[in-house]
């Protein structure tokens, strides 16, 4: 089992940055793959970025490529997600979520086994 804590989020102004961070309790982060879904009210769960259990592999959606950086750091048992030059259409309830065994970046929230509870990021225009 393990239990994951979201926190980093905030109300911002379009082109400001946030980092949000993914703390992990109960098992070693290292042994899991980690990814960020975002949901927005009305919209389905989307897949933004995942990194591997090394983090030698990342992968991001294209609507956040070259904005968003995902990083780890497995002595610290925590992912994090850099947002940068944030836009009003990347307001959603961030997620990280574990994955039981990447082999590549995927999409499909269903795949994951572990969820936190999500940190709020409000872009204001």
């Amino acid at each position: 089992q393990v239990q994951l804590v979201e926190s980093g989020g905030g109300l911002v102004q379009a082109g400001a940055s946030l980092r949000l961070s993914c703390a992990a309790s109960g098992r070693t982060l290292s042994t899991y793959a980690i990814a960020w879904f975002r949901q927005a009210p009305g919209k389905e769960r989307e897949f933004v970025a995942d990194i591997s259990r090394s983090g030698d592999s990342t992968g991001y959606a294209n609507s956040v490529k070259g904005r968003f950086i995902i990083s780890r750091d497995n002595n610290k048992n925590t992912v994090y997600l850099q947002a940068n030059s944030l836009k009003p259409e990347d307001t959603a309830i961030y997620y990280c979520a574990v994955h039981p065994n990447r082999l590549y970046s995927d999409i499909d929230p269903t795949h994951y086994v572990y969820w936190g509870q999500g940190t709020q990021v409000t872009v204001s225009s």
